[in-house]
């Protein structure tokens, strides 16, 4: 007794994708999900750590000290001697400065802004990291 395991069938040569998108589909869930969604600046400054962090919104001007004294508004690059002039023009109704400077600035960069954010009678806000807290139970 043989078996004839021959067809005249022709094989399948269209192919569904609709399998293939759903997979795309999960991919692209799983990865919006597990992204973060903090906004990450450009200039690279090492904030220091406190118990609280004070939120970013749209209505501060966002001034950055690096740990070698350059000043960023912005996220522009500009000389000392210009920062007055530059906050001036970035004011646009905005109430405060948030001043995100190098746990390595010096005080006296600090001050620099303070005063100048002081004349433009903006409130300052100085932008750190939460510190990590061990809760023992």
């Amino acid at each position: 007794m043989s078996v004839n395991f021959s067809t005249d069938r022709k094989p399948l040569t269209a192919y569904s994708l609709a399998g293939l998108a759903d997979i795309v589909l999960l991919l692209l869930v799983f990865f919006l999900l597990t992204s973060s969604f903090i906004p990450q600046f450009g200039i690279q400054v090492n904030l220091p750590r406190t118990d609280t962090a004070a939120p970013n919104q749209n209505e501060y001007i966002t001034v950055s000290i690096t740990s070698d004294g350059t000043y960023y508004v912005e996220q522009n690059r500009v000389p000392q001697e210009e920062l007055l002039s530059v906050l001036r023009s970035e004011l646009r109704g905005r109430s405060a400065l948030v001043l995100r400077a190098d746990e390595k600035s010096t005080v006296g960069e600090l001050a620099t802004v303070a005063s100048l954010a002081q004349a433009l009678n903006l409130r300052v806000i100085i932008a750190t990291d939460r510190k990590q807290v061990n809760r023992g139970r």
